[in-house]
Protein backbone atom coordinates (compact mmCIF):
# COMPACT_ATOMS: atom_id res chain seq x y z
CA UNK A 1 0.00 0.00 0.00
CA UNK A 2 1.33 3.40 -1.01
CA UNK A 3 1.77 5.03 2.00
CA UNK A 4 3.41 8.69 2.52
CA UNK A 5 5.24 9.37 5.85
CA UNK A 6 2.36 11.92 6.73
CA UNK A 7 -0.51 9.13 6.98
CA UNK A 8 1.38 6.36 8.16
CA UNK A 9 -0.01 4.71 10.84
CA UNK A 10 2.27 2.35 12.89
CA UNK A 11 0.28 2.12 16.48
CA UNK A 12 -0.29 -1.63 17.38
CA UNK A 13 -3.31 -0.44 19.66
CA UNK A 14 -4.53 1.81 16.91
CA UNK A 15 -4.16 -0.33 14.35
CA UNK A 16 -5.97 -3.18 16.05
CA UNK A 17 -8.77 -0.84 16.60
CA UNK A 18 -9.17 0.44 12.91
CA UNK A 19 -9.52 -3.86 11.94
CA UNK A 20 -12.08 -4.53 14.57
CA UNK A 21 -14.20 -1.08 13.91
CA UNK A 22 -13.87 -2.08 10.39
CA UNK A 23 -16.25 -5.37 10.75
CA UNK A 24 -15.81 -6.51 6.93
CA UNK A 25 -12.70 -7.48 5.46
CA UNK A 26 -11.82 -8.62 1.62
CA UNK A 27 -9.82 -11.43 1.64
CA UNK A 28 -7.43 -11.77 -1.48
CA UNK A 29 -5.30 -13.97 -2.79
CA UNK A 30 -2.84 -14.59 -5.86
CA UNK A 31 -3.51 -18.24 -7.66
CA UNK A 32 -2.32 -19.47 -10.78
CA UNK A 33 -5.99 -18.31 -11.96
CA UNK A 34 -5.41 -15.11 -10.86
CA UNK A 35 -6.25 -12.93 -8.54
CA UNK A 36 -9.40 -14.06 -5.78
CA UNK A 37 -10.78 -12.01 -3.19
CA UNK A 38 -13.83 -12.28 -0.62
CA UNK A 39 -15.70 -10.22 1.41
CA UNK A 40 -15.86 -11.68 5.16
CA UNK A 41 -15.85 -10.71 8.66
CA UNK A 42 -12.72 -11.36 10.27
CA UNK A 43 -11.86 -11.44 13.89
CA UNK A 44 -8.26 -10.80 15.03
CA UNK A 45 -6.98 -13.32 18.21
CA UNK A 46 -4.47 -10.78 19.52
CA UNK A 47 -3.22 -13.46 22.06
CA UNK A 48 -1.35 -15.10 18.63
CA UNK A 49 1.75 -14.36 17.28
CA UNK A 50 3.74 -11.24 16.94
CA UNK A 51 0.81 -9.58 15.19
CA UNK A 52 -2.08 -11.41 16.01
CA UNK A 53 -4.01 -14.25 13.84
CA UNK A 54 -6.94 -13.73 11.98
CA UNK A 55 -10.11 -16.28 11.58
CA UNK A 56 -13.40 -15.95 10.13
CA UNK A 57 -15.18 -18.68 7.14
CA UNK A 58 -16.08 -18.97 3.81
CA UNK A 59 -18.64 -20.92 1.75
CA UNK A 60 -17.65 -24.38 0.83
CA UNK A 61 -18.53 -23.52 -2.50
CA UNK A 62 -16.31 -20.47 -2.82
CA UNK A 63 -13.50 -21.94 -5.01
CA UNK A 64 -10.80 -19.41 -3.02
CA UNK A 65 -10.28 -22.04 -0.31
CA UNK A 66 -8.87 -25.41 -2.10
CA UNK A 67 -7.64 -22.42 -4.96
CA UNK A 68 -3.57 -23.24 -3.93
CA UNK A 69 -2.34 -19.36 -3.39
CA UNK A 70 0.78 -18.16 -4.35
CA UNK A 71 2.65 -17.21 -1.54
CA UNK A 72 1.05 -14.74 1.19
CA UNK A 73 -2.56 -13.60 0.95
CA UNK A 74 -3.72 -10.20 2.12
CA UNK A 75 -7.04 -8.81 4.34
CA UNK A 76 -8.09 -5.58 3.36
CA UNK A 77 -9.57 -3.82 6.05
CA UNK A 78 -11.31 0.26 5.10
CA UNK A 79 -12.16 2.33 7.57
CA UNK A 80 -14.14 4.95 7.53
CA UNK A 81 -13.58 7.65 4.58
CA UNK A 82 -14.96 11.09 3.07
CA UNK A 83 -15.26 12.79 -0.04
CA UNK A 84 -12.97 16.45 0.61
CA UNK A 85 -14.39 19.28 -1.41
CA UNK A 86 -11.69 22.23 -2.19
CA UNK A 87 -14.31 24.68 -1.13
CA UNK A 88 -13.76 23.92 2.53
CA UNK A 89 -9.76 25.46 2.14
CA UNK A 90 -8.85 28.09 3.16
CA UNK A 91 -6.38 27.83 1.02
CA UNK A 92 -8.89 28.20 -1.97
CA UNK A 93 -9.98 31.69 -0.84
CA UNK A 94 -6.38 32.70 -0.92
CA UNK A 95 -5.20 31.52 -3.85
CA UNK A 96 -7.24 28.63 -5.47
CA UNK A 97 -5.06 26.42 -6.16
CA UNK A 98 -6.54 23.28 -4.60
CA UNK A 99 -8.33 20.27 -5.91
CA UNK A 100 -10.84 17.07 -4.44
CA UNK A 101 -9.44 14.65 -2.39
CA UNK A 102 -10.55 12.13 -0.09
CA UNK A 103 -9.70 11.02 3.47
CA UNK A 104 -9.81 7.39 5.03
CA UNK A 105 -8.33 4.62 7.04
CA UNK A 106 -7.07 1.24 6.31
CA UNK A 107 -5.07 -1.76 7.26
CA UNK A 108 -3.69 -4.59 5.34
CA UNK A 109 -2.82 -7.50 6.74
CA UNK A 110 -0.54 -9.98 5.16
CA UNK A 111 0.26 -13.57 5.97
CA UNK A 112 -0.05 -17.00 4.73
CA UNK A 113 -3.55 -18.54 4.87
CA UNK A 114 -4.60 -21.77 6.42
CA UNK A 115 -8.39 -23.19 5.55
CA UNK A 116 -9.67 -26.32 7.16
CA UNK A 117 -12.82 -28.41 8.00
CA UNK A 118 -13.13 -29.90 11.30
CA UNK A 119 -16.37 -29.41 13.67
CA UNK A 120 -15.28 -28.22 16.35
CA UNK A 121 -12.69 -25.80 15.20
CA UNK A 122 -15.75 -24.40 12.77
CA UNK A 123 -17.87 -24.44 15.97
CA UNK A 124 -15.66 -22.64 18.20
CA UNK A 125 -14.42 -19.64 15.25
CA UNK A 126 -18.51 -19.44 14.38
CA UNK A 127 -19.18 -18.74 18.11
CA UNK A 128 -16.76 -16.33 18.69
CA UNK A 129 -18.00 -14.16 15.59
CA UNK A 130 -21.51 -14.14 16.55
CA UNK A 131 -20.47 -13.18 20.07
CA UNK A 132 -18.56 -10.27 18.81
CA UNK A 133 -21.15 -8.98 16.84
CA UNK A 134 -24.16 -9.66 19.43
CA UNK A 135 -22.57 -9.06 22.42
CA UNK A 136 -24.01 -5.09 22.34
CA UNK A 137 -27.84 -6.66 21.57
CA UNK A 138 -29.77 -6.05 24.17
CA UNK A 139 -30.51 -9.72 24.22
CA UNK A 140 -27.78 -11.65 22.17
CA UNK A 141 -28.72 -14.28 20.00
CA UNK A 142 -26.31 -17.03 20.22
CA UNK A 143 -25.11 -20.13 18.40
CA UNK A 144 -26.59 -22.18 21.01
CA UNK A 145 -29.88 -20.92 20.73
CA UNK A 146 -30.26 -22.96 17.77
CA UNK A 147 -30.78 -26.67 17.82
CA UNK A 148 -27.55 -28.78 17.52
CA UNK A 149 -28.52 -30.58 14.23
CA UNK A 150 -29.57 -28.08 12.29
CA UNK A 151 -26.09 -26.21 13.52
CA UNK A 152 -24.08 -29.09 12.77
CA UNK A 153 -25.56 -29.52 9.63
CA UNK A 154 -25.04 -25.36 8.76
CA UNK A 155 -21.05 -25.81 9.35
CA UNK A 156 -21.39 -28.60 6.54
CA UNK A 157 -21.60 -25.59 4.26
CA UNK A 158 -18.57 -23.76 5.27
CA UNK A 159 -15.26 -23.82 5.47
CA UNK A 160 -13.10 -21.87 8.13
CA UNK A 161 -10.10 -20.21 7.69
CA UNK A 162 -6.60 -19.28 10.02
CA UNK A 163 -4.52 -16.33 9.02
CA UNK A 164 -1.23 -15.64 11.26
CA UNK A 165 -0.45 -11.95 10.53
CA UNK A 166 3.21 -11.85 9.49
CA UNK A 167 3.21 -7.93 8.96
CA UNK A 168 0.59 -5.12 8.66
CA UNK A 169 0.60 -1.95 7.37
CA UNK A 170 -2.07 0.82 8.45
CA UNK A 171 -2.95 4.48 6.90
CA UNK A 172 -4.73 7.01 8.09
CA UNK A 173 -5.07 9.98 5.68
CA UNK A 174 -7.20 12.67 7.29
CA UNK A 175 -5.80 15.90 5.43
CA UNK A 176 -2.11 16.07 7.50
CA UNK A 177 -0.79 17.07 4.30
CA UNK A 178 -2.87 20.51 4.75
CA UNK A 179 -2.37 23.49 6.83
CA UNK A 180 -3.95 23.54 10.02
CA UNK A 181 -6.39 26.28 8.21
CA UNK A 182 -7.47 23.70 5.70
CA UNK A 183 -8.03 21.12 8.57
CA UNK A 184 -9.60 22.92 10.20
CA UNK A 185 -12.38 23.72 7.60
CA UNK A 186 -12.33 20.12 6.69
CA UNK A 187 -13.31 18.85 9.98
CA UNK A 188 -15.81 21.60 10.07
CA UNK A 189 -17.59 21.17 7.05
CA UNK A 190 -17.35 16.98 7.51
CA UNK A 191 -18.88 17.55 11.04
CA UNK A 192 -21.76 19.05 9.39
CA UNK A 193 -22.89 16.57 6.96
CA UNK A 194 -25.97 14.52 6.53
CA UNK A 195 -23.79 10.86 5.96
CA UNK A 196 -22.81 9.49 9.32
CA UNK A 197 -19.82 8.39 7.83
CA UNK A 198 -18.54 11.77 7.27
CA UNK A 199 -18.88 12.81 11.29
CA UNK A 200 -16.81 10.25 11.87
CA UNK A 201 -14.33 11.38 9.82
CA UNK A 202 -14.32 14.65 10.62
CA UNK A 203 -13.69 13.24 14.43
CA UNK A 204 -10.22 11.88 12.99
CA UNK A 205 -8.88 15.34 11.12
CA UNK A 206 -5.82 16.66 13.32
CA UNK A 207 -6.76 20.05 14.37
CA UNK A 208 -3.26 21.35 14.97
Amino acid sequence: MYTPPAFRQDDPQALRALMAEARLATLVTATADGLLATPLPLMLDETEGPHGVLYGHLARANRQWNTAANGEALAIFAGPDAYVTPSWYAAKREHGKVVPTWNYAAVHAYGPVEFFEDEARLLEVVSRLTDRHEHARSAPWAVTDAPDPFIRAQLKGIVGLRMPITRIEGKLKMSQNRSPEDRAGVADGLSQSEDPADRVVARLIPRS
